[in-house]
């Protein structure tokens, strides 16, 4: 579903043919997101969510760049500490090298509201991502979010966006702008890799990836 207008609005692949560097938000697109106040910080509360595994691959084995920007407001309030958002990124990674996939950085903010330039919809996560990795441009770069601050960092950085969002959610006004404001809109990170990233000339996750997938689940 693609929902800009103007220039951008094509259709399919062609939408984003030239992305090779993928921002991902964690928390509702990787995994599952935590009850309201809540938190993602230790691994027995990690639960990936379907098919992230092979989504990540493709990414992989397209060639682009998968980099992981997250804002980390319990460190701020004491509930955990940035070496333990460490260690279940740490975690992930080894999941993740179960199904061939890996995540090439993660940047993580860890301020409070209004303590920093990085806490997102800021953009000092992307920031610092473009000064890492010097191959990264306005224009071969995307977002991936679920949330309203994750497309308002597209926005504000001027880059393009991708919302993930749950169809079976009553969509609130805020829901209905971040929709207007995005790029286009996928109901899971593997639906949108399906739509956007996959091509006949590039056929990353096809079914042979998949049985790779169905069979590091089962180990």
């Amino acid at each position: 579903m693609i929902v800009s207008g103007g220039p951008m609005e094509l259709s399919g692949n062609n939408l984003f043919s030239n992305v090779d560097f993928v921002f991902l938000d964690r928390d509702g697109v990787i995994n599952r997101k935590a009850r309201e106040s809540e938190y993602v910080w230790q691994w027995s509360d990690f639960h990936p969510l379907p098919d992230v595994e092979a989504a990540i691959l493709s990414f992989n084995r397209s060639g682009r760049r998968v980099i992981v920007v997250t804002n980390q407001r319990g460190v701020a309030r004491g509930l955990y500490t940035l070496d333990q958002v460490d260690s279940l990124h740490d975690r992930l990674q080894k999941h993740l090298t179960r199904f061939g996939a890996h995540i090439d950085a993660f940047y993580v903010c860890t301020h409070d509201y209004l303590q920093c330039s990085c806490r997102k919809p800021k953009t000092g996560l992307l920031e610092q991502a473009f000064r890492d990795f010097p191959k990264a441009t306005k224009r071969n770069s995307i977002v991936i979010g679920d949330s309203v601050s994750d497309i308002q960092l597209a926005l504000a950085f001027g880059i393009r966006s991708i919302l993930i969002r749950d169809d079976a959610r009553i969509l609130s006004p805020d829901d209905e702008s971040t929709l207007s404001m995005a790029t286009a809109v996928s109901s899971s990170l593997k639906q949108a890799v399906d739509t956007y990233f996959i091509t006949p000339a590039n056929p990353v996750g096809t079914r042979r990836g998949l049985i790779s997938i169905e069979a590091a689940r089962q180990r």
